[in-house]
């Protein structure tokens, strides 16, 4: 390492840790924050997204090369708006201490209580697919639980970065919430700081190294991974809507959500009729491939990886089937045509690991039982995607195939219930947020026993006697 950047490293690791410092002091000193309070937070953070909406689509924009407008206004600034009037609707509710009940042990007048209290400080680790969406909601359900944070941006949104760190001060003081740019070696040392908790959303082989990181300060992580999510769609299932809901999941930020449909099975009879009514549907919505509707790939390096991959399919025999006109793929612009790839090798790069691209293979099968042999071979996915009106069908997938969460006729919108907890299995990730879960997550639920005035355990004191025999005796019988 060099001068210059172990210089950037040290100023980092100090910024670092005088954020922690100055944060975990603002909370000793002021531990729970009121209801108030907490409503007031969740305003601030919605007041920023709605004062600065021109300034953030312009910056997530800026940061892909050419980001669709209207997917940055449906799945980064409506849901984040989204989610703090849903928080600001249940949190007086989700604030309650639960009551429970006493065991027989206790006479009566002793009480239970689950009392939902903060953290602490909590880190952040955004990645740059839904950038605002993925820093914003969490800290709704940061701030509701009355949280700090501190807020890690990747590399790959720089532009949204530098507007948050400029604007942010205006809605927060830095003693409740910081946020940092990747630069100077942040990403490693965030990770090994000694939060309360941490979330992080990003690929599984990062994911790895930032449990490893927490685990020398047993700081308990949620990580949101991903995976292949399969699409399946079964016999009895209109083969036309399912296409439609498919390809807009598919092609929404050109493919690159953690939770889109990754490959898609289908009865081996509709393959061919599956591709006519693609290749139908997606040039009506993306009539060429510098459309401003059509989101380009993040960097250079995920463009080479998408197209290397697609080459690699074809190299080995499979069928692509490009579905806008004109040109593969546009270096200049990093734009890819959507593509379905039929017949790919099993391991080949498009079946092996995540595509985070407009590229969907797609699968014939014969039977379910052929289906769930394959996913359940697999590591297990952030999401399940059914297609089907058959209930029996529709339970036989959700009972043998273990996945985040799932979406029934549809893809993707389980993740957009703000009632519904989000989260991978094994692979995919560990813990939830979103909604009750996600006040849950970021509190601890402190178990608290009121013992009565008059208690039975003085009958259980040394030295024990024919009292103290009979009454256990009871209790055990």
């Amino acid at each position: 390492m060099g001068a210059e950047p172990l210089q950037q490293f040290s100023a980092a690791h100090a910024e670092l840790q005088a954020t922690l410092a100055l944060q975990r002091e603002a909370y000793l000193a002021h531990p729970v924050p009121s209801l108030a309070e907490r409503q007031a937070d969740l305003r601030n953070l919605q007041r920023f997204v709605r004062e600065n909406k021109e300034a953030i689509i312009a910056a997530i924009c800026a940061d892909y090369g050419n980001r669709s407008r209207h997917e940055t206004l449906f799945a980064e600034i409506f849901t984040a708006i989204d989610g703090v009037d849903h928080a600001l609707k249940h949190l007086k509710r989700w604030m309650k201490p639960q009551k429970r009940p006493v065991d027989r042990r206790n006479f009566l007048g002793a009480k239970n209580r689950v009392i939902p209290q903060p953290l602490g400080v909590v880190g952040v680790i955004v990645p740059w697919n839904f950038p605002l969406n993925l820093s914003i909601l969490p800290l709704v359900y940061i701030f509701a639980a009355g949280n700090r944070a501190m807020v890690k941006m990747s590399e790959n949104s720089r532009h949204l970065a530098r507007l948050m760190i400029e604007k942010m001060p205006a809605y927060f003081p830095p003693d409740k919430l910081a946020v940092f740019d990747e630069t100077g070696g942040v990403g490693v040392e965030f990770s090994r700081l000694p939060f309360d908790h941490l979330l992080f959303t990003g690929s599984s082989q990062t994911g790895r190294s930032v449990m490893a990181a927490a685990a020398q300060n047993l700081c308990p992580v949620t990580l949101e991974l991903g995976g292949k999510s399969p699409a399946i769609v079964c016999e009895d299932y209109p083969l036309a809507k399912a296409a439609e809901r498919i390809l807009f999941v598919k092609l929404f930020n050109a493919g690159q959500i953690c939770t889109t449909v990754d490959y898609v099975f289908l009865p081996e009879a509709k393959v061919d009729a599956f591709v006519a009514l693609a290749s139908s549907i997606v040039p009506a919505r993306y009539p060429r491939l510098d459309s401003p509707d059509f989101t380009a790939v993040i960097d250079e390096r995920a463009f080479r990886r998408v197209t290397a991959a697609l080459l690699e399919a074809e190299a080995r025999g499979a069928t692509l089937v490009q579905l806008v006109p004109g040109q593969r793929w546009d270096e200049a612009t990093r734009k890819i045509a959507p593509h379905l790839v039929l017949n790919a090798p099993d391991d080949c790069e498009l079946l092996a690991r995540e595509i985070f691209g407009p590229v969907l293979p797609v699968r014939g099968y014969r039977s379910l039982e052929e289906v769930i042999g394959y996913v359940n071979a697999r590591p297990r996915p952030l999401a399940l995607y059914p297609f089907s009106n058959d209930t029996a069908r529709v339970q036989l997938l959700l009972e043998r195939v273990m996945s985040g969460g799932v979406s029934v006729n549809d893809a993707l919108f389980h993740v957009a219930q703000h009632d519904l907890p989000f989260g991978g299995v094994g692979a995919s990730g560990m813990g939830h947020y979103h909604g009750h879960e996600g006040f849950l997550t970021f509190s601890k639920l402190r178990p608290v026993f009121y013992q009565a005035s008059f208690s039975a355990m003085k009958f259980l004191a040394p030295p024990y006697g024919r009292f103290a025999n009979t009454l256990l005796n009871f209790l055990t019988r």
